[in-house]
């Protein structure tokens, strides 16, 4: 087996960011999960509806399970076939899918748009947006919501932050 190089800096090992890219960053790795959330379990389903090689998509299925966010489970004996089911850290993930699709259409005129998101019983298009839990603001306005360093931060990631804790009240 060769080893791969991480793709992510040495200083960036501890920002949660950069660890997520690490696991979802990969355009067909996307799109696996996409299609999971529609429903999508089998190697035959995923590979007819993405056009993906053989190669490829047991690559991306085999790190996805690797990841935590598919797991393997075999839907017949003889011969063996194993469907991939998303998990609890995999469904975590579908905001993170649906607001990046919202971003891609928040581009496009409306009649342009070729998968939209809307509410299962009344059919009517919704617009998804990211929002504090606890005050229901919206967080893309980079000025209301800054990012700092946490309580595990290490020195690489305090020196990025450094200056923010007097303007966001924390401390560094």
């Amino acid at each position: 087996m060769v080893a791969v190089a991480s793709r992510i800096r040495l200083e960036d090992r501890e920002c949660p960011l950069s660890t997520t890219v690490q696991h979802v960053g990969e355009w067909w790795t996307l799109l696996i999960l996409h299609d999971a959330f529609d429903g999508y379990r089998r190697f035959d389903q995923f590979q007819e509806s993405l056009g993906i090689s053989s190669s490829m998509l047991t690559t991306r299925l085999r790190t996805l399970v690797e990841d935590g966010l598919l797991e393997r489970r075999p839907y017949q004996t003889n011969p063996v076939r194993h469907e991939y089911v998303l998990t609890a850290l995999g469904h975590s993930l579908r905001p993170v899918v649906v607001a990046l699709a919202a971003w891609g259409n928040s581009r496009l005129a409306p009649e342009d748009r070729s998968m939209i998101l809307v509410d299962a019983r009344s059919g009517e298009e919704v617009e998804p947006v990211v929002v504090d839990a606890r005050t229901g603001r919206r967080l893309d306005d980079s000025d209301a919501y800054v990012f700092t360093a946490g309580p595990a931060a290490g020195d690489a990631m305090r020196d990025r932050y450094a200056g923010r804790a007097s303007r966001t009240g924390g401390t560094n």
